[in-house]
């Protein structure tokens, strides 16, 4: 009997340690990294690094929104290295309004307080530039990893769903991305962000 209940205890602890791994895993998958921001209900997609811009970059950008016949405006200073971005957006007053770090692989944000509700979240402001900026090849990893994929062609860029399906269209002015206005267009939600690089310095 004592034996019986032994084993009893046994199976009971066995069972416990299986089910707090399997929901500890659980836990650990369904968890999205820092790094990784929402393109689409559901589906995250990891950024790519800072070093794979393949140069450092310091520029001013003005950033439109337009969405339901309304434009929203959003200055942004971007400061990129090969070990870190640092991004930050401000009001017309010139205060600092929200920015983002992305260093190591971690992303820390802010929003001034209030704010949360009226403004874009950084990460997405800093997905709107990567996928405008970043060389295609920084790209083909993460979005294979979900199925999407981004094609080019001279002066357009086209962001492609796991259903084969046009979400977003990126148009260039210029053939140096870095001049002239970029005009985003998703069309899932449907809004058109356009980005006006005002200066810039190259290295």
């Amino acid at each position: 009997m004592s034996r019986f209940i032994n084993n009893n205890s046994k199976r009971r602890f066995l069972i416990a340690l299986l089910t707090t791994l399997f929901i500890s895993g659980c836990a650990t998958i369904s968890q999205p990294q820092s790094n990784q921001v929402e393109i689409a209900p559901h589906t995250l997609v990891t950024l790519p690094t800072p070093a794979q811009l393949g140069y450092s970059l310091t520029a001013s950008q003005l950033i439109t929104a337009t969405w339901q016949h309304t434009n929203h405006q959003l200055p942004v200073q971007l400061q990129v290295t090969p070990q870190a971005l640092a991004l930050a957006g401000f009001s017309s007053w010139g205060s600092r309004i929200l920015s983002l770090d992305y260093t190591h692989q971690q992303l820390t944000t802010y929003v001034m307080p209030g704010l949360g509700s009226t403004l874009p979240e950084p990460k997405q402001v800093l997905f709107n530039m990567m996928i405008t900026l970043w060389p295609l090849s920084a790209w083909q990893q993460p979005l294979q990893h979900i199925g999407w994929q981004l094609k080019q062609t001279a002066n357009q860029r086209q962001l492609i769903d796991d259903k084969g399906m046009v979400i977003a269209d990126i148009n260039y002015q210029n053939a140096n991305k870095l001049k002239g206005t970029i005009t985003f267009v998703n069309h899932q939600p449907n809004y058109t962000i356009t980005i006006k690089t005002l200066h810039y310095q190259r290295q």
